[in-house]
């Protein structure tokens, strides 16, 4: 028997061949998929579309005499393709359409802009794949009714699914366009109330439309550059036998010891006394206290004041070691403000007589007091110290209440650990690494980096070129100190900070001006002052513990990216350490188990990951370098 079918050209092209005789075994379903209605969309109408007759010949081992229509199409059948062959339309993605070609394809997008005319309609799709997107061509003449209708119910932002050709473009914009010959809408976009207006906005409003952002130019090509780096970064640390380690996001530790961490608790904080208390529950004593009457206007005042200076003191780059006196006065300050539930008599205070020693976490979830981790830096050591090289990758996240264009509450980090390896060895590898992967980067995502070098920094291309190709400096903590001090001699009043000595944590200003304008590249600044790193970091010998082993990498643009150090390796001298700064050792009784139990010298450092971002996209705030930005006061969507 014959059956001639009218297929619709959206689903499948007709190239004209030899006779061909290709055997099927058919079933009703399979049948039922050539049908131009499930082909490939039932949106399209086919009245003006060629036939093709497709001769089917019933084998002759089967019987059909006796069954029914259903049965028969079921039967195992020989199909003998004499006019044609069928080749089904395949989905591209933008990027990878960049020359012309007669094979039917599909583009799935958004639209950016639509342009009509008397006979042709001009629709710019974007897949999100590359920045330009592609232009699709559609001649009134050449497609059917329904596409007609579609075209003119076109707005930007709508997402559409269009099928046709390849072709060389005619324009000067392109080099490659889509000769379309059909067209579905498949998301309409309301352009009275569509907030991404055929405009260019600034980034600040684009951060109160997060979740539609990614459709602009700016934040695609950011999350296009985001995702190579990471892959990139991932490749490197493979390629030198590293071992991916997912360290713990809940911690009990403070790996910086500055007790800027989130904690996590299922207790009910809406119901306050409801709180377990230490020593507390039915057997706690209640007593009646007096308590001194208070002016709370000049109290608040006093601790408006402290809070102003701390400002201050931040700005000004102290060490967190010598602000924590300051943290520490404002805080009994605001001990001494009444409670809502002391009403209008301040002189008495009901209390457990226990609560002063707070919270119970015993009762917690966890049984103890737990964060959200600042670092995996002190989980890689473990694996570090079993597996050699590892690395982590992931979220951490500081309750640091800054406002800054370089701070975010949750970021990134990239932290290498590397056993039996001083500093010389992080620094020789995070120098290879930031190599490679920008490198990489800058092949892979030219077009993306062109686009952040035309519009956001002139030089980007330049820059990032020569971070690749020219070794970075290395110097001193001191000797960065003399220079900084010589410099601004010249003129205090061109510098934010000008006061700059031994002990100073120094400040963005003196970051940028030793990579930019000092030496004009990455720069690796080492052996930092004990009092303004971490409890964790190697004292060096050579000046009797004035310094540790530590070093942050300086690049032009931004300042710190890399901070790292070898590791305490002494179980002695890291014990003293967490008592001098008030930390519990039993918090850290494993993280000493690994000194006390083959200990070895091991480096590692972490690498700001979104600082990274910014860096090779040229742009300056960090929250514009990750989806979702969260920082104080912020955590929508």
């Amino acid at each position: 028997m014959k059956i001639t079918m009218k297929m619709s050209l959206c689903a499948a092209a007709v190239m004209l061949r030899r006779t061909t005789t290709v055997a099927y075994s058919c079933s009703s379903s399979m049948m039922k998929s050539v049908r131009p209605a499930t082909a490939a969309a039932s949106a399209f109408s086919t009245s003006s579309l060629p036939s093709v007759t497709v001769p089917f010949v019933t084998n002759t081992r089967n019987n059909n005499l006796n069954k029914t229509p259903s049965q028969k199409w079921s039967s195992n059948l020989r199909m003998t393709a004499t006019d044609a062959s069928i080749a089904v339309a395949k989905r591209m993605k933008t990027v990878d359409i960049t020359e012309a070609s007669e094979e039917p394809i599909v583009v799935k997008g958004w639209v950016r802009t639509v342009r009509k005319q008397k006979t042709l309609a001009f629709v710019e799709v974007n897949d999100g794949s590359s920045l330009a997107g592609i232009q699709c061509v559609l001649g009134f003449d050449s497609v059917d009714d329904s596409t007609i209708e579609e075209i003119n119910n076109l707005t930007t932002g709508s997402s559409v699914e269009i099928h046709g050709t390849a072709i060389a473009s005619q324009g000067g914009k392109q080099s490659v366009e889509i000769s379309a010959s059909s067209m579905r809408i498949v998301g309409e976009c309301p352009p009275d109330t569509y907030p991404l207006a055929k405009k260019r906005h600034s980034l600040e409003y684009l951060r109160t439309i997060a979740h539609l952002r990614p459709r602009t130019n700016t934040l695609a090509a950011v999350a296009r550059v985001r995702s190579t780096l990471a892959q990139e970064i991932h490749a490197f640390f493979a390629s030198q036998g590293f071992v991916f380690v997912h360290t713990p996001l809940i911690t009990a530790s403070d790996c910086e010891g500055a007790g800027e961490m989130f904690r996590v608790t299922t207790l009910d904080l809406d119901d306050v006394g409801s709180l377990p208390t230490l020593g507390g529950g039915e057997s706690a004593a209640v007593v009646v206290e007096e308590k001194e009457e208070v002016n709370v206007e000049e109290l608040e005042g006093k601790i408006a004041s402290k809070g102003g200076e701390i400002r201050d003191l931040k700005a000004e780059g102290i060490s967190k070691a010598d602000l924590k006196p300051h943290i520490d006065e404002l805080l009994a300050l605001k001990a001494q403000l009444p409670s809502e539930e002391d009403g209008d008599d301040s002189k008495t205070q009901t209390t457990a007589s226990s609560t002063s020693e707070g919270v119970d976490y015993a009762e917690d979830f966890f049984g103890k007091p737990a964060f959200l981790t600042v670092s995996g830096q002190l989980g890689g050591e473990t694996h570090a110290c079993a597996l050699g090289d590892v690395y982590t990758f992931g979220p951490t996240f500081r309750a640091e209440n800054s406002q800054t264009t370089r701070h975010l509450a949750e970021f990134h980090m990239v932290e290498p650990e590397m056993a039996f390896a001083d500093l010389t060895s992080a620094m020789d590898n995070a120098e290879s690494m930031l190599k490679q992967v920008v490198g990489n980067v800058l092949e892979k995502c030219m077009a993306d980096v062109t686009f952040f070098n035309n519009f956001y920094e002139k030089g980007l291309i330049q820059r990032l070129t020569k971070l690749v190709d020219t070794p970075f400096v290395r110097i001193s903590y001191r000797e960065a100190v003399e220079c900084l001090k010589e410099e601004i001699e010249k003129d205090p009043s061109k510098w934010q900070f000008p006061d700059v000595e031994f002990g100073t944590d120094l400040a963005t200003e003196h970051e940028r001006w030793l990579a930019e304008t000092k030496f004009e590249s990455a720069v690796f600044v080492y052996n930092y002052p004990k009092s303004i790193k971490a409890f964790y970091m190697r004292d060096n010998d050579e000046d009797g513990g004035e310094t540790v082993n530590a070093m942050d990498l300086l690049v032009p643009g931004v300042g710190e990216l890399v901070g790292g150090s070898q590791r305490e390796e002494r179980l002695d001298v890291l014990e003293q350490k967490i008592s001098e700064l008030g930390l519990d050792k039993e918090d850290y009784w494993w993280y000493l188990d690994l000194r006390r139990f083959g200990s070895v010298p091991h480096s590692g450092y972490g690498l700001g990951f979104e600082r990274l971002v910014c860096y090779v996209c040229g742009i300056e705030n960090i929250r514009d370098a990750i989806a979702f930005p969260r920082y104080p006061g912020n955590a929508e969507f």
